[in-house]
């Protein structure tokens, strides 16, 4: 990123990020985290905010190619209410409307690396209120409530949370559920083990057979595979992804 301004690239629709994350949860730029070189918030806000105002550019994800339509729509920091009104709920990093699928991106970084930290799921999930086809997931809450240090790097549990919001909110939209886990595996900023980088792989495969079959459909990509996807004006924009926070 350019000295002149270190927190987002080229073509990234700087005041409209700055207000999303103003009316965000996280705080993330006003908190000062943004700005921090192992920022996750700045890599899905710079990688998916060049899209905000060009959808239509944005390229499928590639396992999820087979779903029909481009994009119509993308949005960074989105909230997926679950079916009640108080209380906490999910934030993603980014969401992409098609005109038949609300697909909601929890975006990591350098924190599947960070230190295992257990499992937390409040009493508050086991309500019956998430619809049909969502019993693997559910099968999958009540798992890590049993075995909270099933995963050594996989945040499996926010996933569930997420997967429980997307679902819900997709309902109201009238449009098919997914959740995408896009991953980086950077190239410096700390050291990081090729066995670690493994691990979490095979964590998220098993996290996706688990839930296989159910209404939201759950997948996994790279950075570094997405990125190699783009084409035409989004491959400058790839590049300098890339070169800014080496995914």
């Amino acid at each position: 990123m350019s000295e002149a301004n270190p927190l987002f690239l080229p073509g990234v629709p700087e005041d409209c990020v700055r207000a999303i994350f103003k009316r965000a949860a996280g705080k993330e730029i006003a908190s000062g985290k943004f700005a921090n070189p192992q920022s996750s918030a700045a890599l899905a806000a710079n990688g998916f905010g060049w899209f905000l105002e060009r959808p239509g550019e944005q390229p499928a994800f590639p396992p999820f190619a087979d779903l029909s339509g481009r994009p119509v729509k993308v949005g960074i920091e989105c909230e997926m209410r679950f079916p009640w009104s108080g209380g906490r709920h999910p934030w993603l990093d980014a969401a992409v409307w098609t005109e038949t699928h609300l697909i909601g991106v929890e975006s990591k970084r350098y924190e599947p690396f960070r230190g295992a930290k257990p499992a937390e799921l409040s009493e508050t999930y086991n309500r019956d209120v998430w619809g049909e086809g969502m019993t693997r997931w559910q099968a999958m809450r009540d798992l890590l409530s049993a075995e909270p240090r099933r995963y050594s790097h996989l945040d499996a549990a926010q996933l569930v949370k997420h997967a429980l919001g997307i679902a819900t909110q997709a309902s109201r939209e009238g449009l098919e559920p997914a959740l995408l886990y896009l991953y980086a595996e950077p190239d410096g900023g700390m050291e990081i083990s090729d066995s670690a980088f493994l691990q979490h792989r095979r964590e998220i495969e098993d996290l996706q057979v688990r839930v296989a079959g159910d209404r939201v459909r759950f997948a996994a990509c790279s950075w570094r595979g997405w990125l190699s996807t783009f084409s035409g004006a989004a491959a400058g924009h790839a590049r300098a992804v890339r070169e800014a926070f080496t995914p």
